[in-house]
């Protein structure tokens, strides 16, 4: 034992009267103990065993220890056995007495008693003082003597051969073991005495606890779900869980004991809970339920306030209402109103202190007075009223224009109306000819008229525009037609030369600088109209003459667009003369010709037979065609049909063709003079050219063979009087007579 305190059954001691005083005074020192933990709860002390078995055989040693931490304890040790404090002050001792050991020390309480069994039994079960729940236990059944067989039951229920209790609880189990024991002679069964296993708690039962414990609606609320962890078992990892009810609140499982919620209203006023779990071994346990007290603030100082605000609302745009109070708690519901009105604007129940209420599209029929109204259950509290004016945009104008007469005129005073039907006064007017400004004007209320002296670039479109600073709104267009009289027109040849030569084609230029089309154009010569050309879309316009040797002389142009015809100043034109060409000798020689034998018509119709049936039977017999040449088809002739387009002087064209017979040495020979003329000619008030029949000129030829000029000649000689007999030069006009 060495130097090693004991504490034998003899060294019990006994007190005497005269030391109760003492002993009130240590117990007033355990009730009142100096240290505290960080949770304000003073530490329990707490014993080791050494060896760590409660049941020990008699004779044996057992060393315990004090303890308030893991850490060694400090100042002096107090020991008890069986309630009676033992002059003991350090912090072990060596027991071998059987008992209920107890400690504290100057910073813990009490601990909780052990009980130590030295036994004179054979045999005996063994287990560890220090069990809690959830630990492994290792339990030894030992003999004094030499044992084997060795058994262990659990409430008279044999347990395995296996030593080890896995997770044991606080169950009050009962435990014991048998073994066959050596004695002197034979091998004696032994049975030791029932054992109850110690076993502590990990953990206390959580406590759920509220900060504050009655709180006011819409504030914090923390709560802690609060146990303690042994000493001896100060490193096992915990884990929480809290609920409403049986809703769980937020995480679980969180290291952490406490949880905070933001804001509580009186509906969370319900019954609230945790549980506490080891992580390992997992001993779960929950706290008793809790409930929870919420207060509730009536609402004051109710307001209404409204956007856009006062004087800035326009028509269209959308109304807030909104609606608050300085105080109060929990759920409110809001209410708005308009007076005169039975029926609420709408209703709202949230929880805060403001709620809004939006009118879509607000109408002129909208404006009043409004207010709201809070109640959180102690009664409706009524807002101020507040007046809704509304600003409403102008509507799109009315665009009249008015003037003196049906077709306004240069020179007329026309009125331009423009009138919007609803707006907000004052209002801007501002009148428009083809997009550009005219003039504006402002008007409180009704319509706005400007006047203006139309001019001719008056013609166009017109409209208006009416503003009161809430958008812009444009009327219809009026399309006015400002009627100007043609002014003197000019009038022109082309090419412009004040003398021309008959047969040429004159272009005659009439435009006249002013006028509203369409315009009509007339030309005259000497007075006489020669024919009209119209300008529908304004400008001027042409007309082409073909000129006569007795054009010269005074030509002019009118212009008229219904509002007055006006003339030009006369142009003199002297016409030189006909050309001197060929072809209108040869054309004249042969109208003189015809006139001259005009007398002898019939004898030249009887001679024109006669010799038209001989030469008729010549061609017959020789299988030439029996048709005579004033049966020839007549040419086509040209004409222009623009007459905008002039057309250059032709002189009259000779056109010669020839009748071959085939193999008759007879040739007709035709030729045509003919006269071109212009179409514009026929528009002209004196005609000089007449539509006639070409002259035509018929002769007979003998045929001539020029690859035997031998053989020529002597048909030549031979049929000399033939030759003188059958050429002649007949101008038949039987076709002009027949027509």
């Amino acid at each position: 034992m060495g130097n090693k305190p004991s504490f034998g059954e003899t060294d019990l001691p006994c007190p005497q009267p005269h030391q109760f005083p003492m002993l009130l005074w240590l117990l007033l020192l355990l009730i009142l103990p100096p240290g505290r933990d960080q949770s304000g709860v003073t530490p329990k002390a707490f014993l080791l065993l050494n060896p760590p078995w409660s049941t020990n055989f008699h004779k044996d040693e057992v060393t315990l220890t004090c303890r308030d931490s893991l850490s060694p304890a400090q100042g002096d040790i107090y020991w008890y056995y069986n309630e009676n404090l033992l002059n003991k002050k350090s912090e072990e001792i060596q027991i071998h007495k059987t008992g209920y050991y107890k400690c504290k020390t100057q910073r813990s309480s009490l601990s909780d008693p052990v009980h130590v069994d030295f036994s004179f039994d054979k045999l005996i079960l063994q287990a560890p003082h220090s069990v809690f729940e959830g630990d492994e236990v290792v339990l030894r059944c030992q003999a004094r003597e030499e044992a084997k067989e060795k058994r262990f039951y659990r409430n008279e229920i044999q347990i395995q051969s296996n030593f080890t209790l896995q997770s044991v609880s606080m169950n009050n189990d009962k435990y014991h073991c048998t073994a066959l024991v050596r004695g002197f002679w034979t091998w004696n069964k032994e049975i030791s005495k029932h054992l109850m296993i110690q076993v502590q708690e990990l953990f206390s039962p959580p406590m759920l606890i509220a900060s504050p414990s009655s709180p006011t609606e819409g504030s914090p609320v923390t709560l802690k779900c609060e146990t303690w962890l042994p000493p001896q078992r100060s490193h096992i990892q915990l884990q929480f869980c809290f609920f409403r009810e049986d809703k769980a609140l937020g995480k679980c499982w969180s290291s952490s004991p406490e949880l905070k919620l933001p804001t509580v209203w009186s509906e969370d006023a319900e019954s609230y809970w945790c549980q506490a779990e080891s992580v390992t071994p997992p001993i779960r346990k929950r706290s008793l339920r809790s409930q929870l007290y919420v207060q509730r603030i009536p609402v004051s100082d109710v307001t209404l306030e409204i956007q856009p605000p006062e004087g800035q609302l326009t028509e269209g745009e959308n109304l807030l209402l909104i609606c608050s109070v300085a105080k109060g708690t929990g759920t409110v519901t809001f209410s708005w109103h308009r007076e005169g009105t039975v029926r609420s604007l709408g209703r709202k129940t949230q929880r805060s202190l403001s709620a809004v209420l939006q009118i879509l599209t607000v109408k002129e029929s909208d404006a009043g007075r409004y207010y709201c109204a809070a109640d959180n259950i102690h009664g409706p509290i009524l807002s101020k009223l507040i007046r809704v004016t509304l600003r409403i945009p102008v509507s799109r104008p009315v665009f009249t224009l008015t003037s003196p007469r049906m077709q306004a005129m240069v020179g007329d005073v026309v009125e331009l109306h423009c009138e919007s039907q609803r707006g907000s006064p004052p209002i801007l007017y501002r009148f428009y000819h083809e997009n550009v400004t005219l003039g504006s004007s402002s008007v409180p209320s009704g319509r706005a008229v400007f006047k203006f002296s139309l001019t001719a670039d008056h013609s166009g479109n017109y409209s208006c525009e009416a503003d009161n600073s809430l958008g812009v709104q444009r009327s219809d267009r009026v399309i006015l037609s400002v009627t100007v009289p043609v002014s003197h027109p000019l009038f022109t040849f082309s090419p412009a030369v004040p003398q021309a030569v008959a047969g040429d084609v004159l272009e005659l230029r009439c435009e006249a600088q002013r006028g509203s089309p369409p315009i009509l154009y007339w030309f005259y010569y000497k007075n006489v109209t020669l024919g009209s050309r119209e300008a529908p879309f304004g400008g001027g316009a042409s007309f082409n003459l073909t000129l006569m040797a007795d054009h010269s002389g005074n030509f002019s142009c009118g212009a008229d667009n219904g509002l007055g015809i006006q003339h030009s100043e006369m142009v003199i034109l002297s016409i030189i003369g006909p050309p001197s060409n060929k072809t209108t000798l040869i054309t004249e020689g042969v109208t003189a010709g015809l006139l001259s034998i005009l007398g002898l018509a019939v004898t030249a119709a009887l001679v024109c037979h006669f010799r038209t049936q001989r030469n008729s039977e010549r061609l017959s017999t020789t299988g030439t065609p029996s048709y005579s040449p004033r049966e020839f088809k007549e040419p086509s002739r040209t004409s222009n049909t623009n007459p905008q387009e002039p057309l250059d002087p032709v002189e009259p064209q000779p056109v010669y063709n020839n009748v071959n017979p085939g193999d008759s040495d007879l040739v007709y020979s035709e030729i045509w003079s003919t006269q071109h003329t212009n179409e514009n000619s026929a528009n002209s008030p004196r005609k000089h050219w007449e539509d006639k029949e070409p002259t035509v000129i018929y002769s007979d030829l003998k045929k001539a063979y020029p690859d035997d000029s031998t053989e020529q000649a002597s048909i030549v000689d031979s049929d000399l009087e033939d030759a003188v007999e059958n050429y002649e030069n007949v101008p038949c006009i039987l076709s002009a007579l027949d027509r």
